[in-house]
């Protein structure tokens, strides 16, 4: 099954894997997240950008209860706009890093233990965004 291998190439224990559906990854941008939102933190969910441009990912920690967004270029180039925004569902302040990036733009963190969040990314004039996800 294609998403057991995106859960192995990812490293995800089965709590990680059941806090947040993974959203259409491939392998090789499995393989984009360093660890850039710190040590305690694994990628619960994630969003393919179009064009193979690059990958937002969400991230938790169990022990602090924060949330974490990264986004990530495929292939780092040019300084481009790139963004990486996050919030608690149901509040309207956004906490965003956003400037013309070479490789990544984040991390942003938001304290949501026992709440669902809003997060998403650019890259360029690509933007996804997902809304009330990752509940718990």
């Amino acid at each position: 099954m294609r998403i057991s291998k995106k859960i192995a190439a990812l490293g995800l224990t089965a709590a990680a894997a059941t806090a947040g559906a993974l959203v259409n990854a491939s392998p090789a941008y499995a393989a984009l997240y360093g660890g850039q939102c710190g040590s305690g933190y694994g990628v619960v969910n994630l969003i393919d950008l179009p064009d193979l441009r690059g990958t937002v990912y969400l991230t938790y920690s169990s022990s602090t209860g924060k949330n974490c967004v990264v986004t990530i270029r495929e292939k780092p180039g040019t300084a481009t706009l790139m963004e990486a925004y996050l919030r608690r569902s149901g509040t309207s302040t956004w906490q965003k890093d956003s400037g013309n990036y070479t490789t990544y733009a984040g991390p942003v963190y938001v304290s949501a233990a026992g709440s669902c969040v809003d997060w998403g990314g650019t890259i360029g004039t690509a933007t996804k965004t997902r809304t009330g996800t990752n509940c718990g």
